[in-house]
């Protein structure tokens, strides 16, 4: 078998198993909820592989399966519908020639007002069509002084010495590094986590990128458009992949240290190292195997170093493994290949050897083990020679690119005609929330096994504490509080409280810390005896149940509040297809299950309570569960924009909008200090001539403001 060609000096390959635990995001003494965090995480990764797994070695049809799954990879990268192919305008802003290479500066725009420069090499003396390479660049910066000459400054030794070689190359920037400086780490580093309910990543831009630069050289006479091969290093082997996986014009590619597993990105920690440009919005939960067997039947050589701290041997191998049975199967376990040089992450002239032979076989037909004479490749340009714009184009949309380049519904949700119109949208809404922004739920709920597990009663009340299995390995606990004396069937309500950061502190010194016991491994507060009080006046006067939900990451299961870890944590849920917000939403969906399961607690009314970022996810809870009587919902964000956080839920429908398809059938009271802010909710209700109070807009009491 010719498949695995590994290019090694007289030192011998050693292979690294696994990574650093500096990416590990975990402290060295970890609590209880990172443990639980870390056992989740594993949990799921293995299920986010095993389905990858078992589509890589189905025995469906290659070519039946392929194309649907190449849907699903346009969507996730936010190009699902396709964006228009506008004019490109290329525009050849200077050439110049060094060596016998004639270098042309360029731009075009991919979509109107997306900037995409580049520079164009070709051989000063070549004749007739060749074969013709696009370089994606990784995150190589060049400026001068304040000005960015873009990273295809940086590689500019690569195309060079395919120009030298009887190539053509068209070495593109990417969005962040470019000539325009956009961004890649909005989640990473600048808490844009709307760009997940967006829909949005910088991958899809650079993969739209690189086909549009497909479709510019196939304008060029130079260039042979049977023959386009693609390649490029770490961010730029990322975008040889997703770019090669959707437009099957690549007739033959080498990624250099641009994918791993996602057991190297979850459990071992690499996703630290990365920022989102290497991500797609992994809606239909793949593991990377299914991103690589796209590609196939066309040629591609998988490229890496055996010491790189953020494409890991261990997953890199993975990777190349389960994509080989999609090759073999087809009958093309010639076509995909695997070359290793020792080394860390870095661009160095030798891991290029491979790539250089693999387009010299695929693309003019060497015979395997022919001798390349001259493989060096120098830098040996002035980087500022190679600046395409003089100065930034007033119309560049760039660096705002994230608020435009995947659709969403309006900001202002239109009104509809009838009550039959707005019930039908309501209707499509939940099932595109279903399989878009929660596909990552559990397929089939796992039995609550609920257990109370104390009780005590103490100044004329009963308090709880039961708990239940919302998603192994969360088991959570959930607190019950009511007159003594009675049974939950005579209450006539029960409010759950869905505890955040912010109030579940409160909750522990107005109530949790008079039953001490009911606390076990959690330090308590000093009882503040004010609001243990009123707890105990209002069970007192009212037949009441106060419930109180903690879901995962707040209270008993907290883990670290380390900023930076606590970034990584939330960039992980959504690499394997979830929200942290959107897994807490089925958190209290098991709350409320959990509720109603405790004997005689499903037959008094339900109300839910909840403030911030936590009443949107109680919202959510409850367009899911039936039977819920009011919800009372403290600064609930009027965006998404702003939280929780869902995936492609800006594609389908808004806060303001999804109030009405709760509100309609539980009585909804929004506490805010804009009511501004919540005229649509209010229209609606008066245009269908709802009950009056059916949906309130309300102060916030003094003590939240």
């Amino acid at each position: 078998m010719n498949r695995v060609l590994i290019y090694l000096p007289v030192f011998l390959m050693t292979l690294q198993l696994g990574v650093s635990s500096d990416f590990t995001g975990i402290p060295t003494e970890p609590k209880t909820g990172d443990k639980l965090l870390g056992e989740y995480f594993e949990k799921e990764t293995r299920r986010v592989a095993a389905r990858t797994e078992k589509i890589v070695e189905s025995d469906e049809d290659w070519s039946r399966q392929s194309p649907a799954l190449r849907r699903q990879l346009f969507e996730m990268l936010g190009l699902q519908p396709l964006p228009v192919r506008s004019p490109l305008k290329p525009v050849i802003t200077g050439t110049f020639t060094h060596d016998g290479v004639v270098i042309e500066k360029l731009q075009f725009q991919s979509r109107p007002g997306l900037y995409v420069t580049g520079n164009f090499y070709r051989a000063e003396n070549a004749e007739g069509a060749l074969p013709t390479i696009i370089y994606v660049c990784g995150h190589g910066r060049e400026k001068d002084g304040d000005i960015s000459l873009g990273n295809k400054a940086y590689y500019h030794h690569h195309p060079l010495w395919f120009a030298r070689n009887g190539y053509n190359c068209l070495i593109i920037d990417t969005l962040q590094l470019g000539e325009i400086e956009g961004i890649h780490h909005g989640t990473h580093r600048y808490d844009r986590w709307w760009w997940n309910s967006r829909g949005y990543t910088p991958a899809g831009v650079e993969a739209w990128n690189g086909i549009r630069a497909i479709d510019y050289l196939e304008t060029r006479p130079e260039v042979d458009k049977t023959r386009i091969g693609l390649t490029g290093r770490s961010g730029g082997g990322a975008y040889s992949y997703w770019i090669a996986a959707l437009d099957e014009r690549i007739k033959a590619v080498a990624p250099v240290a641009g994918i791993t597993s996602m057991k190297n990105h979850i459990v071992d920690g690499c996703i630290e190292g990365h920022c989102d440009c290497m991500f797609m919005v992994n809606t239909y939960r793949w593991d990377f195997p299914l991103l690589a067997s796209l590609v196939a039947p066309r040629p591609m050589l998988i490229i890496n170093t055996d010491n790189d701290r953020i494409f890991p041997t261990e997953g890199v191998v993975d990777v190349f493994t389960k994509t080989a049975k999609v090759y073999d199967r087809i009958g093309a376990k010639n076509s995909l290949g695997l070359a290793f040089y020792q080394g860390p992450h870095l661009d160095t002239q030798p891991l290029r050897v491979s790539a250089f032979h693999w387009f010299e076989r695929h693309l003019k037909g060497k015979p395997i083990g022919f001798e390349m004479p001259d493989t060096a490749a120098p830098k040996e340009i002035e980087p500022v020679k190679l600046r395409v714009l003089e100065e930034i184009p007033a119309n560049e949309r760039n660096t705002a690119i994230d608020e435009y380049f995947t659709k969403r519904i309006p900001r202002r949700a239109a009104m509809p005609q009838t009550e039959v119109d707005w019930r039908a949208h309501q209707a499509l809404t939940r099932s595109r929330l279903k399989s878009k922004s929660f596909r990552g739920w559990p397929s089939s709920a796992e039995g609550l096994d609920l257990s109370e597990e104390f009780r005590s009663e103490k100044d004329g009340m009963t308090f709880s504490r039961f708990s239940f299995n919302s998603q192994s390995p969360y088991r959570l606990p959930l607190y019950l509080v009511h007159r003594e004396g009675l049974t939950p069937a005579e209450l006539d309500l029960i409010v759950l409280n869905v505890a955040d950061e912010d109030n579940w502190p409160d909750f522990l010194s107005s109530v949790g810390a008079a039953f001490p016991d009911a606390f076990p491994g959690i330090d308590l507060p000093e009882l503040d005896q004010a609001g243990y009080e009123s707890e105990k006046k209002m069970h007192q006067n009212m037949k009441w149940g106060m419930a109180y939900l903690a879901p995962r990451g707040i209270g008993p299961t907290s883990w670290t509040d380390d900023k930076k870890e606590s970034t990584h944590i939330r960039r992980r849920f959504a690499l394997i297809g979830q929200t942290l917000d959107g897994m807490r939403v089925w958190d209290i969906r098991r709350g409320i299950q959990t509720l109603r399961s405790i004997e005689g607690a499903d037959k008094p009314q339900l109300w839910i309570q909840a403030s911030r970022t936590m009443a949107g996810n109680a919202l959510y809870a409850a367009f899911f569960e039936k039977d819920i009587h009011r919800l009372d919902l403290h600064e609930l964000p009027v965006t998404h924009r702003e939280g929780p956080e869902f995936l492609n839920v800006l594609r389908f429908v808004d806060i303001p909008e999804m109030t009405t398809f709760v509100g309609h059938d539980a009585k909804l009271r929004l506490y805010t200090d804009n009511p501004e802010q919540w005229k649509y909710p209010q229209e609606l209700a008066a245009k269908f001539k709802w009950p009056e109070k059916q949906i309130e807009v309300r102060a916030l009491p003094a003590d939240e403001e």
